[in-house]
């Protein structure tokens, strides 16, 4: 929960991460470039400044030590400046050498010559003191003083003790301030060129990458839905290009699997017509007794289970071309070809739909005719909800167990209690409905209402194929 908002801020989609992702990458080496590079600059700066001091100092100390004690006071009159001064005095005011002051002590033993000379360098930061508001200030110029203040840099002093010849000190005390974040335009192009190109760079990438795979999703939601489609081109990197040429072969794979075991399942059927013809009219010569009215009955439940087994089979093989069509007048003549009361339609709007006609009209007939077989009537109604067509037809039957209402649509499943074909069929009929609906992209679900019976929800892309 803690981090869902950055979650849905985050992007979806894979050219939208790979540029934020770069982005952020470049914008974190780029500050941590920055901070270095400013780093180096304050150390350059402060060098500088403490190199310009001590080789003020140097000059100093071999001028005192040359001249003669009364001109010592000239000497340091002349060598102090507002941001230098210079003191005599018996003891050395730097307490210790800094990390910061190697560089100072070679310049200053440098220049005298002299490494054994004893001299100190201490280099630290000052505290900033506020400066208070002066008295009388406008208040609008509160807000202005406030942010100069704000910007002031730390101040840094250094200190140098020399030794002199005659056993004096020399101390030397200088403050400067740390340079604070210069950002010039000139610096800030490269950088905005750099992220442009950054973009590009990602744009291009993610193009190259998601135009196949968008083309793979949708040639994998056409398979699903058994739908006849070309082979995917061979486009985008050599994983992507590895990726579709796998899904191609997967895909002829699979319709060849499919087209194989539907043609038998249609020849078995269709052979099987032939025997149980024979074996029914042995049947009808027999005298009429239990025993054959008993074989007839099974032997033209046998049939009939041919029949839909044949039709299931046709259909799944069987190619119709997809039309728009209004799925409001398709339910009223349906439910008008059932008659009389016991099937009726709610009112609704046209409700355009691009489908496969006769597909669909089957699959919705199956749906109503199971409706009035085992609950006596069925209510149809059609709405629309978010690009999905909302089809529902419920009964006043018995309903369900709960457990039971997935097994129904499976091929031969017969819930209902007894094996007449008066009041139950050979199984497939929520089968067939199912398959079509799902061959639309859409889904079919049983579920127990309520107020007593059963209600079969369709949800049918509006857009199908």
């Amino acid at each position: 929960m803690r981090f869902s908002f950055l979650r849905n801020m985050f992007p979806q989609s894979l050219g939208g991460q790979l540029l934020v992702m770069l982005l952020l990458a470049l914008a974190a080496t780029q500050g941590l470039g920055l901070l270095l590079l400013t780093d180096e600059r304050n150390r350059a700066v402060r060098a500088a400044l403490g190199l310009e001091a001590a080789g003020r100092a140097a000059n100093v100390v071999l001028l005192l030590d040359n001249a003669p004690a009364d001109l010592r006071p000239s000497i340091l009159r002349a060598a102090d400046s507002p941001l230098v001064r210079f003191v005599v005095g018996p003891e050395p005011e730097a307490p210790h050498d800094s990390v910061e002051s190697d560089v100072v002590l070679r310049q200053i033993r440098q220049i005298l010559g002299e490494p054994e000379r004893e001299v100190r360098a201490d280099v630290h930061a000052l505290p900033v003191i506020p400066t208070p508001m002066p008295d009388g200030m406008p208040a609008a110029m509160r807000p202005m003083h406030e942010a100069m203040m704000a910007g002031r840099t730390e101040p840094v002093e250094l200190t140098l003790s020399i030794r002199l010849a005659g056993g004096d000190w020399l101390n030397v005390r200088t403050t400067f301030h740390r340079p604070g974040l210069q950002l010039a335009t000139q610096a800030l192009l490269p950088l905005l060129l750099m992220a442009a190109a950054v973009a590009l760079v990602a744009w291009w990438t993610a193009h190259r990458v998601v135009g196949p795979m968008r083309a793979l999703a949708v040639g994998a939601d056409r398979l699903g839905r058994g739908l006849d489609a070309d082979p995917l081109p061979m486009t985008g990197p050599t994983e992507v290009r590895e990726t579709t040429q796998a899904f191609n072969r997967m895909k002829d794979r699979l319709t060849r699997f499919v087209n194989e075991r539907t043609h038998m399942l249609a020849a078995l059927s269709h052979d099987l017509r032939s025997p149980l013809t024979a074996m029914r009219l042995r049947i009808e010569m027999l005298d009429e007794s239990e025993d054959s009215i008993r074989l007839k009955a099974l032997v033209e439940e046998m049939q009939a289970m041919v029949e839909a087994t044949l039709e299931f089979a046709r259909g799944v093989v069987r190619a119709e071309p997809s039309s728009k069509v209004d799925l409001a007048a398709l339910l009223s003549d349906l439910v008008g070809d059932v008659g009389g009361d016991r099937a009726t339609l709610a009112a609704s709007q046209p409700l355009s739909v691009t489908i496969r006609p006769q597909a669909l009209n089957r699959a919705l007939r199956n749906l109503i005719d199971n409706a009035v077989r085992y609950g006596g009537v069925a209510k149809v109604t059609l709405k629309q909800e978010l690009g999905m067509a909302v089809i529902t037809v419920a009964d006043k039957g018995p309903g369900l167990p709960d457990n039971q209402l997935e097994a129904a649509f499976e091929p031969f499943v017969r819930l209902e209690g007894s094996r007449s074909r008066d009041t139950g069929g050979a199984g497939l009929g929520l089968a067939i409905a199912r398959t079509i609906i799902q061959a639309h992209g859409g889904t079919v679900k049983l579920r127990n209402l309520r107020e007593g019976g059963l209600e079969a929800v369709v949800h049918l892309p509006i857009e199908a194929v």
